[in-house]
């Protein structure tokens, strides 16, 4: 089992001043500790799960290349791009310009987005959910276009693009984040390398859907990595999270997303460190 970090808040001692070299420790500590993964949110607004709508958010794909100048192993991650916030080559063009960047290090996060007050708030489009899902399967498969050799035009009903290319060339992984049944982990099954549930989600079941989507779609449920997002309270002992995250990995999960209260302070650092260390030898169930 495998362990990334998440960074969702940028609300730290010294205030705006202090972002860029709090941020950067979170980037090198993670990448210190040997965890595989690091993640922001693709916000521009705080969501209210993490605190004040008025708290510091810094754009994804800026904060990730300066993470990508800072770090030398750790997979990068926007955890989730809403689809509408940006149009699919640009989306594609950033994630392109991170994998060369970060020396193929990039991960395409991506989602049919949920928070409307957001996008009302910066005057970017938030259709309707119906509409939110066709958009983003069109954009599942325009980044498939212009990871591949093609480079002709792309015809659909949202998106019309005349040249999908893309040079530097890169196939970063795509996860898609959400655990609707119908939708959701259908687009996982046809689209996407990796699937990330949130803390909370009947995991089983969800992945038992996903299964079955996979076996009418004739694509091998193993070849998709499954991801979980979940919180580390401040006084959580070590034994209490590793019996988590073994928990998690007995119900399929392979790689655990952790958000923990200051990531960027030492203690958590170390913290991090061992929890990725004891999972390591767990096997996840249908592994």
């Amino acid at each position: 089992m495998e362990l990334g970090l998440t960074c969702p808040r940028f609300l730290w001692p010294g205030g705006d001043a202090a972002i860029a070299e709090r941020f950067a420790a979170v980037a090198c500590g993670a990448d210190q500790a040997g965890l595989r993964s690091l993640w922001v949110m693709d916000h521009l607004f705080q969501i209210p799960n993490f605190g004040a709508v008025e708290d510091p958010m810094l754009e994804a794909y800026g904060a990730l290349s300066y993470a990508a100048a800072l770090t030398s192993r750790v997979t990068l991650g926007a955890l989730v791009t809403g689809v509408c916030q940006r149009e699919p080559g640009l989306l594609v063009k950033q994630v392109s310009t991170l994998d060369a960047l970060s020396g193929g290090r990039a991960v395409l996060g991506i989602g049919a987005g949920w928070y409307e007050a957001e996008a009302r708030g910066l005057g970017l489009p938030f259709p309707p959910v119906a509409e939110r899902f066709e958009r983003l399967e069109e954009t599942l498969r325009i980044a498939r276009l212009m990871a591949s050799d093609a480079d002709g035009p792309y015809e659909g009903r949202h998106y019309h693009l005349e040249r999908t290319l893309n040079a530097p060339q890169a196939n970063p992984p795509i996860l898609i984040g959400g655990s609707g049944e119908t939708k959701t982990l259908r687009l996982v099954a046809q689209y996407a390398d990796a699937s990330n549930l949130l803390y909370g989600a009947d995991v089983r079941h969800k992945l038992g859907v996903l299964r079955a989507h996979c076996e009418r779609l004739g694509r091998p449920y193993e070849e998709i990595e499954k991801t979980l997002h979940m919180r580390i309270a401040d006084g959580q002992s070590m034994r209490e999270s590793v019996e988590r995250c073994a928990d998690l990995a007995a119900q399929g999960i392979d790689h655990v997303i952790v958000a923990v209260p200051d990531p960027a302070d030492g203690a958590w650092q170390a913290y991090l460190a061992e929890l990725a260390e004891r999972i390591a030898p767990i096997t996840p169930a249908g592994r």
